[in-house]
This record gives C-alpha cells, sequence and structure tokens, in this order.
C-alpha cells in the first residue's frame, strides 16, 4: 500500500536541463559517521601500538665499526658534527632517568617523591604515552624536569628505514608539543643500555639521529628495576662508586613501579647526604636547556593531536559501554524468548485450553490495495476458500493497474469492491471497517494469502471479550531465494518468537499489516488507523493498548506473504517500518506517565520496545565492528572465538523458534551468511532511520513491486501435487 507523492527534487534539473545527482543527507551522514568511527578505532590502535607496532628485538652484533673513543666515552653521545663526542656527568652530580612513561599511575608518585626531595630528573616518554596523558608532561615541565624522546611505538630501530625513523621522532616531537608546548633535543633508543654496548647495528641509528640534530642519552647506570628485585637491590643498583657522576636507567612506567617508588624515596635523601645533587642533563653539564618553546602552527598541531588521541580513547570507552550495552540486551532479549515463548507454547497447546466461547459469527476481512494486480486474485481466492463465514471487502485506493477489475470480473460470492481515489493505507482501511457489516475485522495485505483455517483461528481469541486485537503468524512465502531465506529466519525468529514474548508480558507492540485481526468497538474507541506514523499497524496496537484492551498472539493464523526480492525494495521496506516504529513511540511517549492501562503499557511495552527494537538494533553493529578490529588488530583467536559463541547462541534460539513453529530447520544453514550479510544491511536501514528522525526529515511510503509469487499456502499447494512458482503451481 503506497501514497502516490512527488518525491521532492525528483525531477529538477541543472540549467541545461541534466538532471543532477546528489547522496542525499540520510545516505551521506551514516557514511560519514562510520568514516570517522573507523578512523578514530585507527588512530586508537596506532597509539596503543596495536597498529605498525614492532616488538622485534635484534640480538648483539659486532662493534668493529664503532668508534673507540664511542664505546670508552660517556653516556652522552653527541653526533651532529662530523666528529662523534662524549660526555660525562661531573663528580657528585647524578641525572636520574625514566624511561616508557608516562604513566598514570606511577608517574604521578615518581614525581612527587622528586618534588619532595627538590630533585630534577628527565623523562624520556614514548609518543603513545605522552598523547594519552598530556598533563603529566606538562606537570614534568613546570616542576624543571626536562623531556626527552623515546620514539612513538618503542620499535627497535636497528629494524627500521629512515622513513620510519624519521615518523618515530617527528610524532614523539609532536606528542610532547600538543602536551607541554615544547621541542626537545634528547633522544633515548629504546632497547639500549650503556654507550660500550655500541655495535654495527645501532651506531648508524646513532649517526643518523645526530644528523637530524639530536643527542643520543644512554645511561652509565642500570637499575633493573624492570626485574623487580626489591628496592633495597634497586638502591645497591644504582649507587655510584667514589663519588663519580651517573646517569641512572629508572622506568616509571611498563608494569608495576611501587618497587622504583620506594627505593628512589629512600635513595634520594641518602646520596643527598653524601653531597650528591640530582639535577636534569643540562643543568649536571653546565649547558643549555634541551627544550625549545614551540609556537604557531606547529603548537596548534600538536594540540590537535592530542585532541584527536584523547576523543578517540573517550570514543572507544564509550563504544566499549556500548558494547557491554548491547551484549546485556541480547543476553536479556534471547533469555526472555526462551523463557517466555516457552511459557506461551505451553499455555495456547494445552488440551483444555480456550479462549472462551468459540467465535462462530461472521467476520469482515478488509483488503487495502494500490496497484495489486498480480497478486489481488490469488488473496481474494484464500479468503474464499477458508472454513470460517467471511464477507471480504477490496478496497481499491485509486490503482492505475486494474486491481479493482480484476476483483469484479471474478464474481465471487460475498466479495465486494469499494473504489477511492488514493488516499493511502489508513484511509483505505478506514473506509473499509465504515463499509463493514460485521463487529469482527480482519485486515490483511494485498499480496498476502491465507491457509483455509487462518481466519478462524484468528477470531477465536475474541471469545474473551478483553482481547481487543489478536496478531496473526506472518510466513514469508517466497523463501526460496537467499534473501527470502534470511527473511524467513527473521520473521520467525525475529517477529514471531518475539510476539509471543510481547504476549505473555501484554505489550504487543505490533498486529501485523499482513494478518491481523480487531473489534470494531476497540478501533472506534481510539479514532481508527491513524496517518500520523508510517506504521499505522504499530500505532493502532499501541493506542488500542493503552486503551485497556489487550492484544494476543494467535500461532495457527497463519498467513503467507510476499516478501521483497531484492536490496533495494527490502531496504525501502524496512526503513519505512523502522522509522514508523520510531514515531509511533514518540507519538504514544506520554504513556510514560499515564495512570491506568495507559501507563501501564508505556512503563513496560514502550522500555521493551525502545530496548529491544531501537536501541538494541541500533548498537549492535559494534559487535562487528569490534570483530574487524579484532581480527586484523588482534587477538584474532579470542576474537574468533567470541563472535562463534554470539553465533552459536543466535543459532540455538533460531533452532528454538523454528521448532516452536514446526518449521524445517533448512533454511539455519544460511544464518552465518545472514549475520555477516543481511544483517548488516538492517543496521544502516535503522541508523538511516535514526538520523531520518533527528533531521526532521520526511519519508514518503514507497510502494513495493510484487511479482505475484505467492499465489497458495505452501501445504494447500503440496497438497496438488507441485509447488508455488511465479504465481503458479507447477509440478
Amino acid at each position: 500500500m503506497a501514497t502516490r507523492t512527488r518525491r521532492p527534487g525528483a525531477a529538477t534539473g541543472a540549467a541545461d536541463g541534466s538532471r543532477r545527482r546528489r547522496l542525499p543527507m540520510r545516505l551521506l551522514l551514516p557514511v560519514l559517521v562510520l568514516a570517522a568511527l573507523m578512523a578514530m578505532l585507527m588512530l586508537r590502535g596506532y597509539v596503543h601500538s596495536e597498529i605498525l607496532a614492532d616488538h622485534r628485538v635484534r640480538p648483539e652484533a659486532s662493534a668493529d665499526k664503532v668508534p673507540q673513543k664511542v664505546i670508552d666515552g660517556g653516556p652522552v653521545i653527541d653526533t651532529r658534527g662530523e666528529n662523534p663526542a662524549t660526555l660525562r656527568v661531573p663528580d657528585h652530580r647524578m641525572v636520574l632517568t625514566f624511561d616508557d612513561g608516562p604513566d598514570p599511575t606511577w608517574t604521578p608518585k615518581v614525581l612527587d617523591v622528586l618534588k619532595e626531595h627538590k630533585a630534577h630528573a628527565v623523562f624520556f616518554v614514548t609518543g603513545t604515552m605522552a598523547s594519552r596523558y598530556p598533563d603529566l608532561v606538562r606537570r614534568m615541565v613546570d616542576e624543571g624536569h626536562e623531556i626527552g624522546l623515546h620514539t612513538f611505538n618503542h620499535p627497535d630501530l636497528s629494524y627500521q628505514s629512515k622513513k620510519r625513523i624519521d615518523w618515530e621522532l617527528s610524532q614523539n616531537q609532536l606528542a610532547i608539543t600538543g602536551a607541554a608546548g615544547i621541542r626537545t633535543s634528547l633522544f633515548r633508543p629504546p632497547y639500549s643500555s650503556q654507550a660500550g654496548a655500541m655495535d654495527n647495528q645501532s651506531w648508524p641509528v646513532t649517526q643518523y639521529i645526530g644528523s637530524r640534530g639530536y643527542i643520543t642519552v644512554v645511561t652509565s647506570v642500570d637499575s633493573e628495576d624492570w626485574r623487580k628485585p626489591g628496592a633495597a637491590r634497586i638502591i645497591r643498583n644504582i649507587t655510584p662508586k667514589g663519588g663519580e657522576g651517573a646517569v641512572v636507567l629508572l622506568h616509571d612506567s611498563g608494569g608495576d613501579r611501587h618497587q622504583t617508588v620506594e627505593a628512589l624515596d629512600r635513595f634520594l635523601p641518602q646520596m643527598k647526604a653524601e653531597g650528591y645533587a640530582f639535577h636534569n642533563l643540562t643543568e649536571a653539564l653546565d649547558a643549555p636547556t634541551a627544550h625549545t618553546e614551540v609556537a604557531g602552527l606547529d603548537l596548534w598541531k600538536g594540540k590537535a593531536w592530542v585532541f584527536l588521541v584523547q576523543a578517540s580513547d573517550n570514543i572507544t570507552a564509550v563504544l566499549v559501554v556500548g558494547l557491554a550495552i548491547i551484549g546485556f540486551l541480547v543476553l536479556a532479549r534471547f533469555g526472555l524468548m526462551f523463557l517466555l515463548s516457552g511459557i506461551h507454547a505451553r499455555r495456547v497447546r494445552r488440551r483444555d485450553f480456550s479462549w472462551g466461547p468459540p467465535v462462530t459469527e461472521p467476520v469482515s476481512v478488509l483488503v487495502p490495495a494500490y496497484n495489486e494486480a498480480k497478486c489481488i486474485e490469488n488473496t481474494v481466492r484464500s479468503l474464499i476458500a477458508g472454513e470460517h463465514p467471511v464477507e471480504v471487502i477490496v478496497i481499491d485506493d485509486g490503482s492505475s493497474d486494474g486491481t479493482a477489475r480484476i476483483v469484479e470480473n471474478l464474481a465471487l460470492p460475498g466479495v465486494r469492491v469499494v473504489r477511492q481515489l488514493n488516499a493511502g493505507k489508513p484511509a483505505a482501511l478506514n473506509r473499509g471497517v465504515a463499509n463493514a457489516r460485521y463487529d469482527l475485522v480482519v485486515m490483511m495485505d494485498g499480496d498476502t494469502v491465507f491457509e483455509p483455517s487462518t481466519v478462524r483461528e484468528l477470531v477465536q481469541p475474541f471469545g474473551d471479550p478483553r482481547v481487543g486485537a489478536v496478531a496473526g503468524n506472518a510466513k514469508v512465502g517466497n523463501k526460496d531465494t537467499l534473501i527470502g531465506a534470511w527473511q524467513h529466519i527473521e520473521y520467525v525468529m525475529g517477529f514471531n518468537l518475539d510476539r509471543r514474548m510481547y504476549d505473555v508480558l501484554q505489550c504487543m507492540p505490533t498486529i501485523p499489516g499482513a494478518v491481523g485481526a480487531f473489534r470494531r468497538t476497540a478501533l472506534e474507541r481510539v479514532g481508527g488507523m491513524s496517518d500520523d506514523t508510517l506504521a499505522e499497524d504499530t500505532d493502532i496496537t499501541m493506542a488500542i493498548h493503552r486503551d485497556g484492551w489487550r492484544v494476543v498472539y494467535a500461532e495457527k493464523a497463519r498467513a503467507w506473504t510476499e516478501a521483497p526480492e531484492s536490496v533495494q525494495q527490502l531496504w525501502s521496506q524496512r526503513y519505512r517500518w523502522s522509522y514508523g516504529t520510531m514515531q509511533a513511540i514518540w507519538k504514544h511517549r506520554r504513556a510514560l506517565f499515564d495512570k491506568g492501562p495507559s501507563g501501564r503499557f508505556g512503563r513496560v511495552g514502550l522500555p521493551l520496545v525502545s530496548l529491544f527494537m531501537v536501541l538494541a538494533p541500533l548498537l549492535a553493529p559494534l559487535i562487528d565492528i569490534f570483530l574487524v578490529y579484532g581480527l586484523v588488530f588482534g587477538p584474532t583467536e579470542k576474537t574468533i572465538l567470541a563472535w562463534f559463541g554470539v553465533l552459536a547462541v543466535q543459532a540455538v534460539c533460531a533452532a528454538y523458534s523454528f521448532i516452536l513453529d514446526r518449521e524445517k530447520l533448512t533454511p539455519l544453514i544460511s544464518l552465518p551468511l545472514q549475520q555477516i550479510l543481511y544483517r548488516q544491511l538492517m543496521y544502516v536501514v535503522l541508523l538511516q532511520s535514526w538520523i531520518t528522525a533527528l533531521t526532521g526529515g520526511r519519508l514518503r511510503w514507497q510502494k513495493l513491486r510484487r511479482k505475484g509469487g505467492v499465489s497458495a499456502p505452501p501445504s494447500e499447494a503440496a497438497g496438488r501435487g507441485g509447488q508455488v512458482v511465479g504465481g503458479r503451481t507447477v509440478a
């Protein structure tokens, strides 16, 4: 059913008459959101050394190409000129250096100890940590400490090309600039030790570093605190002999550093009592500071970098929370469906179960039709062949393909045609109700066929006077294609299993347009079908709930509908459904604060529908985003196991729903592929619906192209010795 409206801008052309094709904002925004999200995840992966990280460490090599004066020299190596030079720290001066930070836990403790004992140090920071914790770098500078480069991702530079070395240096500087507004000329290679350990692999790197304007600082004393030998042993390792000066290697990151902090707190006053002074490097060497203030564009580049890194971490943290939420919602939904659908099935399948006195009175069946020439005959004939007395009213909503004439030419008893100008499905249904003779009204789509028992089963719940509407069991008739099989799984698992759950909870959100029944009294009390939303079936169901009626599910009232057979048609249908559901939820939002039946539905039904039909599908892509991220950046094995775990849960739930509906399990073979392809399409549809809602867009009805592929219920076709193909039964 569709309202024929002119698409805004469809005929608009350029001045020369040619049409300009522009990507609609509702399509452009999802693409931009996805691109931005992936960029943030890539940035986070890079900053956390999950991308481009190289953890190889080269073994020791010969040192015959390293100048002897460097091997025998001090820990400060200057290769900026043609002749390399080394420097030692003067006696009774000590330069404490800390590698691999800043760390949010241990660096503040180290800084507190240094501040308490009025000592300065040098912090060789990595770009990854400086980008993530810029406030600590700023504090280091403010408290008189010097900053040195320790590369961005901490690779062994002897394995890297000059281009990669330049990248490591520039990115490290960018992070420091963004954090503290400075540049530094100090550098310490990862995995370095003393000058005497320089070899033929590390020496060329040191020379190249000097050509880029940096002074290389290695160590003269190694605390070996990374071994966690205890505070006393660390103190013994870093205590110089005979009043010698030293450059001491410590760590403020890379794990638990409480031993380092404890040793430092004891070591500083002990050595000060022996006449030692604790300076940063340039203070100890009586040299100009290694820091240079940065201003202008370079400063703003650094600040922008730090901002983006912080944003990527924050966004990832939000995504992780979202992943936890969707995980909870998925498991909660599966748990509720398993429990409550089982309760529903046991209740209605008991031998003594009855809705009330048998309903035998005639029923009015309304068939709104707009250009349903290929399907309408099959639909009407399936109704006339039914086991329950009916009058059939076909409301032709301004069809241009002769739909009304086809029905009239059939000349079937009890079948009437009501014609009207095109006004939309809600108006057609209201017109049908006005022309109906009976109190019970069945509504169906013009592309749907009923089984002989469908109408009888659909109206039996009206034996309970509290029931105002009944949802039938809609099934996919054209499920012989892959996309049809996927929709078949969705209908059985996602729709009908849900309806069992919502029936038990007494908050059924939707009477399907393909097969539903209403009391005329209930329809009249809520004002009939409304065109306020694009999901008039959801709208009317919620209104009936709020009026105090029960809405139930009749599992045996099966209807076979023609599902979309192309991605474009499926997109159009689900886009309308998603957007219309959002409209209906918003329209009935005041039920949250109402009293009586309306308030009960508002505080139970609306939250459940919002969580399971709007929020959960919106967050569900996070599962796939983290799947792709984990496959690319690791841990791959755990990621694969987690994904198969989720798939297994879905497979069990799907199998359970098929068994409850007495369906063959064969279509579930395509379930993994459905999760990879079909589900992604549904994600984008929902995201597009959200964007349309947030931007105030108005979505028009879109007519699906019917092929007449469902001519009879499968059981009936099988009884005739054939199967339904393209509207014909063939052997």
